[in-house]
């Protein structure tokens, strides 16, 4: 019988991060160095899913060009699943980021038009495939209707679906789309794109379950607040939240830490982990990530994230 298996549905992006050698002076040419790499939230988190072990197929639109012919062999090489993704005349998707001397994010811009190639008409083309997954993660660079349309097939097939807003302005066209008759299994927002999903301000712990409550009536069953340094809260409908401590690490690069949470999150959700066990594991996938200067680890594995566990002495 063949292994259960996760799909990905979203942004599959080439990346260009720049990295200041001094802190970064605004308004001026910085010294540094630059780096090309695979990207895009939806393919990073397939790659995570596919090194840890967790059989991927990803659903994307990619260029015909240059880039995109060298975006699929690598995602391929990684072990992720490529027969569903869409080539297009469209350019190949970029992710330009800056990074200051610390590996801390001072600007990025995404150039995404290459997503709305990815309409319901090919949708529909892997209907067959989301319908028999273990679950179905979802990015927020898809089109509202798009993402509409994937929540409604997952709802028939009885499949659950892991939905990552991406950023703030994604997240405010996300919005509309959560609605009770469209129940999402986990929402992965961070501090500000909770807010920007529910217009509430955020800045307590308390303002945070509130937020998390908005979502709850809106059909969300679990919610997984994501808050950098500081740790992540998941909060389960049935009224539980859960405070999770961030790893200490020396950060390299803060690029892909969401994406590997994400990943690791669903492969020891899909593993048979409760959601808080998974939760752990996902924030020991974020530290080897930051502490490593790859977007998506190409060392990572199960065994390497058991450790990280070990050596704060936590739990899977």
């Amino acid at each position: 019988m063949p292994l259960p298996y996760v799909v990905v549905v979203g942004g599959a992006n080439v990346d260009l991060k720049a990295q200041s050698s001094e802190k970064v002076i605004a308004a001026t040419s910085n010294p540094g160095h630059a780096s090309l790499s695979a990207g895009g939230v939806g393919r990073n988190i397939a790659e995570n899913l596919a090194r840890l072990g967790t059989p991927t197929h990803l659903v994307a639109a990619i260029g015909v060009d240059q880039l995109g012919e060298w975006l699929v062999a690598e995602t391929a090489a990684a072990g992720v699943w490529v027969d569903h993704v869409h080539r297009t005349t469209a350019p190949t998707g970029t992710y330009t980021a800056v990074l200051d001397v610390d590996g801390e994010l001072i600007v990025a811009v995404s150039a995404m038009d290459v997503t709305k190639e990815l309409d319901l008409r090919l949708l529909a083309d892997s209907v067959g495939l989301r319908s028999s997954a273990r679950l179905v993660v979802l990015d927020g660079n898809l089109s509202t209707n798009v993402l509409a349309a994937a929540l409604d097939d997952a709802i028939l097939a009885d499949v659950p679906v892991l939905l990552d807003p991406v950023s703030d302005p994604k997240a405010l066209l996300l919005s509309p789309v959560l609605q009770p008759s469209r129940p999402v299994y986990v929402l992965t927002p961070n501090r500000t794109e909770l807010a920007a999903l529910t217009g509430l301000r955020v800045d307590t712990e308390a303002e945070i379950e509130a937020a998390v409550q908005n979502l709850f009536a809106r059909g969300v069953q679990n919610v997984w607040v994501r808050l950098g340094e500081q740790g992540s809260i998941y909060c389960a409908n049935d009224g539980t939240c859960t405070a999770l401590t961030a790893h200490p690490v020396t950060v390299l690069d803060v690029t892909g830490a969401g994406d590997a949470m994400a990943g690791a999150f669903v492969h020891a959700l899909t593993a048979g982990r409760s959601p808080v066990e998974a939760a752990r594991f996902a924030h020991a996938a974020a530290a080897l990530t930051i502490a490593s200067e790859h977007t998506v680890r190409p060392d990572l594995g199960v065994e390497l994230v058991e450790a990280e566990l070990r050596r704060l002495g936590a739990s899977y």
